[in-house]
């Protein structure tokens, strides 16, 4: 059986503005609306795609944080996800939690649920991806691990009837230690800061002007 891994993480809508603690620690999480991310949920919706063309048998969702990440994993099933892992990290251990934390995580759990990309031709899968020149085609061996492209879908909305049946899809509940991960801080965040306010821009008449602005500022 073929088996497609797909993290997905629970973050702060993108609509809503973000904004820093006063302390600087982090940003304000409390009564914030959260979603799914947006390339998590491209992400789920070209492995559905997968398991629809018959490329892949099953689709699972993994999601690392508190108990509100199942709401997260709900909404992959309802896209078609077939079940779900509960990867619980909460309280001070979840504030710490670091990509590479997650990424052994994952490796961990694709190790014991012999999930891959699917074999394709002789183990090796052909990836059109944006480059800033325009699109590169490469050639990757099996197995990989891929990321989502903002263009690459347009991932479809939960219906009703699929909302109801993801209730009933099974989700495991399991935590770092039980997969043998050590969550130790590795990073320290020694301040977390608002982006400088953008200056107002200016309309120069000519070439001149515009050359005489950049060195009184002191980039030429």
């Amino acid at each position: 059986m073929s088996r497609v891994l797909v993290g997905v993480k629970r973050v702060i809508d993108y609509a809503v503005k973000i904004r820093v603690k006063p302390d600087k620690t982090g940003v304000v999480t409390e009564g914030v609306k959260h979603s799914m991310n947006p390339f998590d949920e491209i992400a789920i919706e070209e492995a559905v795609r997968m398991k629809e063309k018959k490329l892949a048998d099953e689709v699972i969702a993994v999601s690392c944080g508190p108990a509100q990440a199942q709401e997260t994993l709900r909404t992959a099933l309802a896209m078609g996800a077939d079940r779900g892992i509960h990867v619980e990290v909460s309280g001070a251990e979840y504030e710490t939690l670091q990509p590479l934390h997650v990424s052994k995580i994952l490796a961990k759990l694709a190790q014991e649920e012999k999930a891959d990309i699917i074999e394709h031709g002789k183990g090796e899968l052909t990836i059109t991806r944006e480059v800033d020149g325009g699109l590169e085609v490469v050639k990757v061996k099996t197995p990989a691990v891929l990321s989502a492209d903002l263009r690459l879908n347009e991932p479809r909305y939960a219906t009703l009837p699929n909302i109801m049946k993801a209730k009933k899809k099974p989700i495991k509940k399991v935590t770092p230690k039980d997969l043998q991960v050590d969550t130790t801080a590795r990073i320290e965040v020694v301040s977390v800061e608002e982006p400088p306010v953008r200056q107002a821009g200016s309309i120069l008449p000519d070439v001149d002007a515009l050359v005489g602005k950049l060195k009184e500022a002191g980039h030429v």
